[in-house]
């Protein structure tokens, strides 16, 4: 499966003569990049993997609410107004599914974090602050961008080449135990005994996401966890299960590891 698709924000995340020219690709417009060509089979496991340099030309400007109208709604208008694009991001979207089921058995964490998007009124002073929901299409694109990076890392050490990876440790044993004993106090137990896993976090999220304090239970553990950084050495990626990663995609487009 070889897809190229590219999702344009709603709101940009730098000035928009970055991230909407200069950095952004354009619908029928020639840039140069480097392609992480990554060959999958029918359940999402990794066959190969070849950088190249290339042109791209993209064939349209998509929103990430555009695409999950598409795939997630079935909404039939704009399925219709895009339909030369369906088959290749229903692919897409079949990829996203088995690359989440992987995800999963590794025991990768997922905090579902809020994001807000500030409007301004017509002096230009804040009116209001709205919430904004990760929906499918975030995340079918969060998941191409981690496959592209771990392609990157396994590329780096094949290769032997001297690089930053980004390195996530595992969580102190003090982080730990306070950890613990702030659980105790709401009858929750997090598994794994004195070195507990990604996978032991990311089951006691699950368990907790329908509860009403789901929120201050996952901003405990997320601040037990040790912060991500650039480092020489590859220690691997805690949080996401990883052995290697780094950063390979465009740092206006990054998800958030």
């Amino acid at each position: 499966m070889h897809i190229a698709t590219i999702l344009q924000h709603d709101n940009p995340m730098l000035p928009e003569q970055l991230s909407n020219e200069l950095c952004s690709l354009k619908p029928q417009v020639d840039r140069l990049c480097l392609v992480s060509e990554i060959v999958f089979d029918s359940r999402g496991s990794k066959q190969s993997h070849v950088f190249h340099e290339a042109v791209i030309h993209s064939h349209a400007r998509l929103t990430y609410t555009q695409v999950a109208a598409m795939l997630i709604d079935g909404d039939r208008a704009v399925r219709s107004e895009h339909e030369s694009l369906l088959p290749h991001l229903d692919n897409l979207h079949e990829l996203y599914r088995q690359l989440r089921i992987q995800r999963d058995q590794r025991g990768a964490i997922d905090f579902e974090t809020s994001e807000t998007r500030i409007l301004y009124d017509e002096s230009r002073k804040i009116e209001r602050i709205v919430p904004l929901k990760r929906n499918e299409a975030h995340k079918l694109i969060e998941e191409c961008m981690i496959a592209a990076n771990i392609a990157a890392a396994e590329f780096l050490l094949e290769k032997g080449v001297p690089t930053l990876f980004r390195v996530h440790e595992k969580p102190s044993a003090e982080k730990i135990e306070d950890l613990r004993l702030f659980l105790g106090e709401f009858g929750l137990r997090l598994g794994g005994g004195s070195v507990p896993r990604a996978k032991d976090f990311a089951q006691l999220l699950a368990s907790v996401v329908a509860r009403e304090d789901a929120h201050l239970i996952q901003t405990v553990l997320l601040r037990s966890l040790r912060l991500a950084v650039y480092a020489p050495e590859n220690i691997g990626h805690f949080g996401l299960a990883l052995d290697a990663y780094t950063h390979f995609t465009s740092p206006i487009r990054r998800y958030p590891d």
